[in-house]
């Protein structure tokens, strides 16, 4: 107990004089962990919201179409509920296919004929206003968001008014947009809202000639055996005059799903990249405080600490920041998960957060986090014997004459910049990686944005023309993500560059002030300081802009002069984020910084 009290007063002790790497750890694995425990989690959360809205609406198994193409199709639907699996059904009932117009937007929609007082299978729960009554609209709740209609708006459905009685979820079809199921033009691929209207409505509306089909809800007695129900019974439809087409509630819950195929890659991915940020950044802190950190091993061992509690005094240190930021992630993400699993309103329900398998995946995550970024820090103070690890020597650098020859015909800057940069060549890797990623990022947005883009209101033959107005929101959901993901690593990078610069200056401060004895201004030094992280730079964009057309996938637009502006503004961010800090380790006086390292 006494070493564990030891070691949580020393690191307390530590963090507190080091206020700022500490944050930038917590901050960076907080937004790490949150971003992977959204990808990981999205599938199930979809899962769940689907079972609650079946279970609050008493969702059918299967659901069973059949197209009028002149052939009556009634007494083929109605014929499956003689099967001894069926132990209850709805319908059959009209499923027209029109066009909607509501507050200037327009789209594709599905229309259920339904009773004015539902029965035991697919009851829609109706979330505001009432239920259908003659002459009266109920819109689904995902629909009407997106058309951004309320109870007692008018909707047009084909030529014919309605006013909107109510809105209502329901689980007998997939989130909008893809309420269409087996419908004339491929199904749930249409892009259709869904309306419910009476019988009688809808009856009327398929005299326009529009195409219709019949539909069946049917409960079975083992809800797990749907499958086993069409196979049986796909060979009764084949010998029927009709063509029967069976929508298992397994096959809505994936659907369910299509939304987020492209969110999870975006949020797993962006999680890995500011993982790296997150150990260059604090990587390129504790190089700057290695040093120091090496005199306070030699200090512990000189008064008896054996390397083993320094080694864990060391790691403890990442490892409680990293665990405080995998917490606070996943209860970031907890808080976001509504939002991103459930982006059209679709459907009803809590979500029950990250599961353990997820948590275990975080943790593993901020562990691997910790361990990284404590390892060099940690090997090198263990390994230190204690002498040296309390004397204060320089590192005499190694003598090149030719090298020496070659770069005294550079500018003074470009000759400063290039010895900083071969003098730590691990720092510079850093920074080139860390520019890379930021590329890859920002490439893949804009490539992302600039594909073509449609809306769900399209033009198809037999519908009416002309519709547009609600735009795709799968495209909209993950440009959304995508754009955030992209701003939290900008963000990490900057704050990336700027410690890099001053740690580097820290570093340099007596060999920028003996440049500056023998003839360099603080302009100079500055510009130097500059060049120094610039130079890395460069390859990290010649690298990151192809990664990140790569990461892009399967895309046919590629914004090319976009991303060599991005580049190129990436490249003078950088250097103007340098050179705040760089001038102010130019401007500290010459013998101030001498004296002290005489000291």
């Amino acid at each position: 107990m006494g070493r564990t009290l030891l070691i949580l007063r020393l690191v307390l002790a530590d963090l507190r004089r080091h206020m700022t790497q500490a944050v930038m750890l917590l901050l960076a694995v907080t937004a790490a962990t949150a971003t992977m425990a959204l990808g990981l989690s999205l599938g199930g959360a979809s899962q769940t919201l689907y079972e609650q809205t079946r279970a609050a609406t008493a969702g059918p198994d299967i659901v069973a179409h059949a197209p009028e193409l002149g052939t009556p199709v009634t007494p083929v639907l109605t014929s499956l509920t003689r099967f001894p699996e069926v132990v209850a059904h709805n319908g059959p009932y009209r499923v027209v296919y029109a066009t909607l117009t509501a507050r200037g937007t327009a789209s594709l929609v599905v229309v259920h004929g339904v009773a004015k007082t539902p029965g035991a299978v697919n009851r829609p729960l109706v979330t505001s206003g009432r239920w259908v009554r003659s002459g009266g609209a109920v819109l689904e709740r995902g629909f009407a968001t997106a058309l951004g209609a309320r109870v007692g708006d008018r909707v047009t459905i084909s030529g014919r008014p309605y006013p909107v009685v109510g809105i209502a979820v329901t689980a007998a079809t997939s989130i909008f947009p893809w309420s269409s199921y087996g419908g004339p033009y491929g199904g749930p691929s249409d892009g259709s809202g869904l309306v419910w209207l009476p019988e009688s409505d809808a009856r009327a509306l398929a005299a326009k000639d529009l195409p219709v089909t019949m539909a069946m809800d049917l409960k079975l007695r083992d809800p797990e055996a749907t499958e086993a129900f069409i196979d049986a019974h796909r060979g009764f439809v084949h010998d029927s005059t009709a063509k029967v087409s069976f929508s298992s509630w397994q096959f809505t819950a994936r659907q369910d799903t299509v939304i987020l195929n492209d969110t999870q890659p975006i949020l797993v991915v962006g999680s890995w990249l500011l993982s790296f940020l997150a150990i260059s950044g604090v990587a390129a802190l504790a190089a700057g405080r290695a040093a120091e950190q090496t005199r306070r091993a030699g200090l512990l061992k000189a008064v008896g600490a054996t390397p083993g509690l320094i080694a864990a005094l060391l790691l403890t240190e990442y490892l409680i920041l990293a665990l405080l930021g995998d917490a606070l992630g996943l209860t970031l993400a907890r808080l976001a998960e509504p939002a991103i699993v459930s982006p059209t309103a679709s459907r009803i329900g809590d979500v029950s957060g990250p599961t353990g398998t997820v948590i275990a995946a975080t943790t593993a995550l901020a562990v691997a986090v910790a361990a990284l970024s404590a390892l060099r820090p940690t090997l090198r103070a263990v390994r230190t014997a204690t002498v040296s690890a309390l004397a204060v020597t320089a590192h005499r650098p190694r003598h090149r004459p030719r090298l020496t020859a070659l770069s005294a015909l550079l500018p003074t800057p470009l000759l400063l910049g290039l010895r900083l940069t071969a003098r730590r060549p691990g720092r510079a890797v850093l920074h080139a990686c860390s520019t890379a990623v930021t590329l890859i990022a920002v490439t893949a947005l804009l490539t992302y944005q600039a594909q073509p883009r449609w809306g769900f209101a399209q033009h198809r033959d037999g519908w009416e023309a002309g519709l547009s107005g609600i735009p795709n929101l799968r495209v909209a959901h993950d440009s959304r993500l995508l754009l955030a993901v992209s701003i939290a690593l900008i963000a990490l990078a900057t704050v990336n560059t700027v410690t890099l610069t001053w740690t580097t200056a820290m570093e340099a401060r007596a060999n920028m002030a003996i440049a500056r004895t023998l003839g360099a201004t603080p302009g100079q030094i500055s510009a130097g300081l500059s060049v120094a992280q610039l130079l890395p730079a460069l390859p990290g964009a010649v690298i990151g802009v192809p990664l990140g057309i790569l990461l892009s996938g399967q895309m046919t637009t590629f914004p090319f002069s976009l991303i060599a502006a991005a580049a190129l503004v990436i490249l003078l961010a950088t250097t103007a984020l340098t050179a705040v800090p760089a001038r102010l380790a130019a401007r500290r006086p010459v013998a101030q910084t001498l004296s002290a390292e005489a000291g």
